[in-house]
């Protein structure tokens, strides 16, 4: 059981009016639009198609060995994983190839990338084999961290993150629930928490809970989300689940949303993720679903917090040079 009086179980309640907004053209903003737009239009997307179709590839992508078909929800994970391979089409708003791998090192993170991809919507002309790529996910980032690839298309493709520690591992979000993935996070020592930042990010939860028999931990606000979640946070407070864990609500994106503090690490969620460019943190009212204005408060609040790294969900990470230039980031957004 968690020690903090802060968390209280089995309190269920729903979120406030969400807003629509206007999405950008960034990748993080495009995601929803474009799935809803592919559902609404008849296009199979996600587990249901398999493959990605040659037939179906984009037109600008490279000829070779890879393709990116019209199915992708713009997600980003593939050109964060193998940027050398997969680019941006602006104008479609989704990925394509924009060069084939050059050498084993490029198709490599090529077929990390097809293995991650949350729709199924990059495809191989003739077949490769994937299975060291496979195993190379969950993937080291820095200290305890890894990046778990295999992205689920119920979150919309967003990251989710492993920490290694001595007292029990925390799976940040839920990844798709793959048994390649789930017996190499079993090799890594399995999960004893698993946080979930907010509710539009839950996707295989039941499927790790039911392997690894983790703790599921949401706030209240959202836990309509996983009405069977092992320990619900109430209230505005962070929240001390461990020596080096602290959960810090921030609503905005949800009413719901909280991030998690490790040492260094600030694992955002959608709340702040890093510009395209990775030199600074952004975030906007068009990937807001409760409330802006309340968005920027939590921001500032976040901000009282020391921490040089932001890992999101949806979006880039950053590593700030300083606790301070993360916290003038976090204050010039909260503004």
């Amino acid at each position: 059981m968690l020690a903090s009086p802060r968390i209280v179980s089995r309190i269920y309640t729903g979120d406030g009016p969400g807003r629509s907004g206007n999405f950008s053209r960034r990748g993080f903003s495009a995601i929803r639009v474009r799935l809803f737009t592919q559902v609404a239009i008849g296009r199979d997307v996600g587990p249901s198609l398999g493959v990605a179709r040659r037939s179906d590839r984009i037109p600008e992508n490279a000829d070779g060995d890879f393709f990116v078909d019209r199915s992708c929800i713009d997600c980003d994970l593939c050109r964060q994983i193998a940027p050398e391979v997969f680019g941006r089409s602006h104008l479609r708003a989704q990925s394509y190839v924009t060069a084939q791998p050059h050498d084993a090192r490029t198709q490599h993170r090529a077929l990390m990338a097809l293995i991650t991809c949350p729709t199924s919507s990059i495809g191989m002309t003739r077949k490769l084999d994937a299975k060291a790529a496979a195993q190379a996910l969950p993937e080291h980032v820095v200290d305890d961290v890894y990046f778990c690839g295999w992205a689920s298309e119920d979150s919309y493709g967003a990251a989710s993150w492993l920490i290694v520690r001595p007292d029990g591992n925390v799976l940040v979000d839920s990844p798709r629930a793959a048994s390649t993935l789930m017996s190499r996070i079993e090799a890594l020592g399995g999960v004893r928490y698993m946080f979930l930042t907010h509710r539009d990010d839950v996707a295989d939860h039941a499927a790790y809970h039911e392997r690894f028999g983790c703790e599921r931990i949401i706030h209240r606000a959202d836990a309509l989300a996983v009405p069977e979640a092992e320990h619900v946070i109430a209230g505005p407070d962070p929240v001390r689940l461990a020596d080096d864990l602290l959960i810090v609500p921030v609503p905005g994106h949800s009413r719901g949303s909280c991030v998690l503090l490790h040492g260094e690490l600030c694992f955002s969620g959608d709340h702040v993720w890093a510009n395209d460019e990775q030199t600074g943190l952004e975030a906007g009212p068009d990937v807001c679903w409760y409330s802006w204005p309340e968005q920027k408060r939590s921001m500032a609040r976040l901000a009282d917090h020391r921490f040089t790294w932001v890992l999101p969900g949806h979006g880039r990470r950053w590593h700030a040079p300083s606790p301070e230039a993360m916290r003038a980031e976090l204050m010039r957004l909260s503004r």
